[in-house]
């Protein structure tokens, strides 16, 4: 008998384990409360590839990304999703900051991020001309992708392999009998589901969906906050071909270049907590990334930075507080068999999606089929 799985989201997260549920052989529904896939924190990111630089060692987000980016990279070429690796520069502006690039390229080689080089100012220049630096960090594996294109990607797969998407169908209740679920849905079409599994890939709301859950104990429901940052882009000619990023600083990876698949170039984000989820762009935040950005490159001239998009993040600490490791919760420590609840999915989701979905599938497969020794 097949397994039937819910999952709840169908962002970049929530189809990557729909995909590989659904190719493991599993009954597979996913539930979107909205109209679209992919509409919130995957729709609104700088696209990139990461290498798995910055992650603390032995975390989840250095594991998955890592992994992550090489079966993205697969991915995308055995499906023909646009992509480019266009590699990045992480620069150092002055000689005191220069050994902080040592330190973050022994951190990436202990995440196994083994392709970093440490270059000169005129091996930066050489590649980036306009770049201002002493000395900088080359990623050549870091790339861009085209997030919406990555996502119909999976869902056409998943379908492929017999997932079926609904979507306008938020969850309003799950409870829990014996060795099944109860998926109370609202929407265009209110439905009572049964699963065997529920993965809640919900993204900004999980902890709502999780809130939901009659049979999870409300102490390993987690308070999420949100952090919104803003891109600008740049009006006229991009003047990097590759992506530049200042050194890392308290909060984040500081205001960093990024571009397009089409070439256009941007700038940000910075960090702004909010209380409720809302995209607008306040073109005044713009100018304080000015003297961020003229320390790598000096030539950005004034007004040349236009409101582009906003994205929210869910996190799982507060302002001023070390960024915290992907939590995906399974029963080993809620002790509900078959839930699996993703908390603060945010940077590096996009990358590490398809190491996630191959994560909760080896987790489930435990947890439902337990391996047993004997003498």
């Amino acid at each position: 008998m097949r397994d039937t799985a819910v999952v709840i989201g169908a962002g970049v997260v929530g189809l990557a384990c729909a995909r590989e549920l659904a190719r493991a052989g599993n009954e597979v529904l996913i539930l979107e409360q909205h109209d679209a896939i992919g509409t919130e924190t995957s729709a609104r990111n700088s696209e990139v590839i990461h290498a798995g630089i910055y992650y603390p060692v032995g975390s989840l987000k250095a594991a998955l990304c890592v992994r992550g980016k090489k079966l993205l990279y697969e991915f995308c070429k055995e499906y023909g999703v646009e992509h480019r690796p266009c590699g990045k520069l992480i620069v150092a502006t002055s000689a005191a900051q220069e050994h902080q690039l040592e330190t973050i390229k022994t951190k990436a080689h202990n995440n196994g991020v083994t392709d970093l080089t440490v270059i000169s100012r005129a091996q930066a220049v050489a590649l980036e001309p306009e770049v201002e630096c002493t000395a900088a960090l080359f990623s050549p594996s870091t790339g861009i992708i085209d997030s919406h294109g990555f996502m119909l990607a999976l869902q056409g797969d998943a379908e492929r392999h017999g997932a079926v998407l609904a979507l306008r169908t938020p969850v309003e209740r799950i409870t829990k009998e014996d060795d099944h679920f109860t998926v109370i849905t609202g929407g265009d079409a209110p439905a009572s589901i049964s699963a065997t599994n529920v993965i809640n890939a919900a993204g900004l709301h999980a902890a709502t969906v999780a809130s939901r859950i009659t049979a999870l104990p409300t102490l390993h429901v987690p308070k999420v906050r949100y952090a919104k940052g803003n891109y600008f882009s740049l009006a006229g000619k991009a003047p990097f071909i590759r992506l530049v990023y200042p050194l890392p600083e308290p909060g984040g990876l500081g205001v960093h270049y990024t571009l397009d698949l089409g070439g256009q170039g941007r700038f940000g984000p910075d960090v702004q907590w909010v209380d409720d989820i809302h995209y607008d762009v306040d073109a005044s935040r713009s100018e304080k990334f000015y003297d961020h950005i003229r320390r790598y490159w000096p030539k950005l001239r004034d007004g040349a930075l236009l409101p582009a998009y906003s994205g929210i993040r869910p996190k799982l600490v507060s302002a001023g507080e070390p960024d915290a490791d992907f939590f995906i919760q399974g029963p080993a420590v809620h002790g509900v068999p078959g839930l699996i609840n993703l908390f603060g999915i945010e940077s590096p989701g996009l990358t590490s999606s398809l190491a996630i979905a191959e994560h909760i599938l080896h987790t489930l497969d435990f947890a439902n089929h337990p391996v047993s020794f004997t003498e």
